[in-house]
């Protein structure tokens, strides 16, 4: 089935989305009980961690972990907002650079200038937005119009710049009193509606069932990915790591070593996102010469860059293993199925 889909339900009570790409899950989210990235918070600094170059903030949802401390006294009031989720036994990472995100719009407080998206490449249509962006701003605020502007409604566009500069306003004036949540992050189907470009958008009760997206979502539960060319990728995540280990399967030809360990870095950004996997992960691939290591680069760089969360290649280590560095921004699958 050509086309995207994104299909809005629920995981038994949890709500979830789905994005499929021409027949395939490209990106899942199932919400959870933990804060969520995107949150704002009015903490109340608690004390520093001496070595670490962060202090212990009190918020409505637990300590919190803030590495920008400096000039921050024990007792003191501030905004924060949540960066991801926390590891287990951690505290909530926090930032006080507050993004106030929409579908068309990020405002953001304290860092005056209105920018476009570089991926609107059209001079007539920047202009435009310019222009929409200059009549609805006000103050010191500064704002970002996103790509998704490109096939926007001006008055949309207009309308979704300014309910974002009014919460903006609204919210950063709030700093007085104890911890309180101020701002909740988005769920789901809000994330899916803001981030998704999507033709067909499903929203019925039973979406996920007429779409496949339970098979799939079982898929996910093995760790054993098939490759194309009958190779397999396995990815066992443990708590210090999650491990990638690349195999040729049948294929005794000399070059099948290269062609496992092509097609698993293709489709490796695709299986951690969906996994929700982050952290320090190392990947074994299949046998294959030292002269081939740029070319596996080069498509693992290419691969990510179609992704979203920042992804790190740091190199290889002195047994042949591949070292990435992936920003923890969601929790890990078996988690949340749990």
């Amino acid at each position: 089935m050509k086309g995207r889909t994104i299909a809005l339900d629920a995981l038994e009570g949890t709500e979830a989305a789905a994005l499929i790409v021409d027949g395939q899950l490209h990106d899942l989210l199932i919400d959870s009980d933990h804060p969520r990235p995107g949150t704002i918070y009015r903490a109340v600094a608690m004390r520093p961690m001496k070595g670490q170059g962060g202090m212990f903030l009190e918020t409505p949802d637990g300590n919190a972990f803030l590495r920008q401390v400096k000039g921050l006294a024990p007792g003191d009031t501030l905004l924060v907002q949540v960066t991801g989720f926390a590891e287990p036994g951690k505290a909530i990472p926090v930032t006080t650079r507050i993004l106030f995100k929409s579908r068309y719009a990020i405002v953001t407080p304290g860092a005056p200038g209105i920018n476009v998206s570089r991926q609107i490449k059209d001079d007539d249509l920047r202009d435009e937005l310019l222009g929409i962006a200059h009549e609805v701003m006000e103050g010191e605020d500064g704002l970002i119009l996103r790509s998704s502007c490109a096939s926007g409604h001006p008055q949309d566009i207009a309308e979704d710049i300014g309910a974002m500069a009014q919460l903006c306003a609204q919210v950063m004036a709030d700093t007085t009193g104890g911890a309180e949540t101020l701002v909740e992050g988005d769920g789901p189907h809000a994330l899916a509606w803001r981030e998704w470009d999507g033709d067909d958008i499903d929203s019925g009760a039973g979406s996920f069932e007429r779409h496949s997206v339970l098979d799939m979502i079982e898929a996910l539960t093995s760790p054993m990915v098939p490759l194309p060319g009958g190779g397999s990728m396995c990815i066992e995540p443990t708590r210090a790591l999650v491990a990638v280990d690349i195999n040729t399967g049948n294929d005794t030809s000399p070059a099948a070593g290269l062609k496992a360990n092509m097609a698993a870095l293709r489709e490796l950004p695709r299986q951690l996102r969906l996994r929700g996997l982050g952290g320090q992960v190392l990947v074994d691939p299949a046998p294959a010469p030292k002269k081939d290591r740029r070319q596996m680069e080069q498509v693992l760089r290419a691969a990510f860059k179609q992704d979203a969360t920042e992804t790190i290649l740091a190199g290889w280590t002195q047994l042949g293993l591949m070292e990435l560095q992936r920003k923890r921004e969601r929790l890990p699958l078996r988690e949340v199925l749990k």
